[in-house]
């Protein structure tokens, strides 16, 4: 029977995305325990409630929070901290980890993932001895570009999914007429100013027509790549290295999102690009 708390199953790329968190986690984890001195914080800022529902013919599978959790060797996290929003898929997701993980530091939270990546940040610059891994998988454009902000020039590798073809485009309408609320949230997501965001996403053309000159406003042709160029350059702001993405498509082969990594470590780099490699790209 299926549990009624789990959260919808995006397609083969969700699989595919956790798997990198995963993989990823464990070679951090393998470097991490050759440094003594070294405590590991793993934060998920979208936890859910620790189960993906497949289809309707399969059962739930496990979600990235469970899966972390899972992984032992060569070490685990000192730490655990889950943040979810919904009330009922925090609830779910605690009293899962209490039963299957009782033994581990574990920490979920129900509040926005905006308000916990500033007090992770402090937490950081208090606690100088700690290396987070962080993963934020948003729902939609929820994640604000100064939250990211606060993570600038800490231990940390960020792990981001970026709404390219399924947000941001969206937003972006092809005769420019943008509405001020969806200025507003493409301003809060990617820490711009509109006339920045018009500028880098429209060109303006003079035609001469029998009424006079007229401006005509064309959306860039490769509009989603842009938005996935645009935020990695973002991330270099903040971060010394971003990856290259992930890039995910949906059965119509149109981008939906761009999975990225953001660090200030060259290892980690290296180590997140040859993760991300040419077998993910679906």
């Amino acid at each position: 029977m299926k549990d009624n708390t789990a959260n919808q199953f995006g397609g083969g790329w969700t699989e595919a995305k956790m798997e990198i968190v995963v993989n990823y986690a464990k070679a951090y984890l393998t470097i991490m325990n050759k440094q003594d001195w070294v405590k590991t914080l793993y934060f998920d800022g979208f936890a859910g409630s620790g189960l993906i529902e497949a289809s309707e013919e399969k059962e739930a599978i496990k979600g990235t929070a469970l899966r972390i959790l899972e992984i032992n060797e060569p070490k685990p996290f000192d730490i655990y901290y889950f943040v979810e929003k919904d009330k009922k898929n925090k609830e779910a997701l605690d009293a899962t980890i209490k039963e299957a993980y009782p033994n581990k530091k574990t920490y979920v939270v129900q509040e926005d993932c905006n308000v916990k990546l500033i007090t992770m940040a402090k937490y950081l610059k208090n606690n100088k001895n700690f290396r987070a891994l962080v993963f934020v998988d948003p729902y939609g454009m929820s994640v604000n570009w100064t939250s990211i902000e606060k993570l600038e020039k800490l231990g940390i590798d960020l792990w981001i999914l970026v709404p390219t073809g399924v947000g941001v485009n969206r937003l972006l309408k092809n005769d420019g007429k943008i509405p001020e609320g969806w200025f507003k949230k493409l301003e809060d997501f990617l820490g711009l100013e509109r006339n920045e965001i018009v500028n880098h996403f429209y060109s303006y053309k003079t035609v001469n027509t029998l009424f006079g000159d007229e401006t005509a406003i064309n959306k860039d042709v490769q509009i989603i790549q842009k938005i996935g160029d645009l935020y990695s350059q973002r991330l270099k702001t903040i971060f010394e290295h971003v990856s290259n993405s992930f890039v995910m498509r949906n059965k119509n082969n149109s981008i939906m999102y761009h999975f990225m990594m953001a660090t200030n470590n060259k290892t980690a780099l290296k180590l997140a690009n040859d993760i991300i490699n040419p077998k993910y790209k679906l």
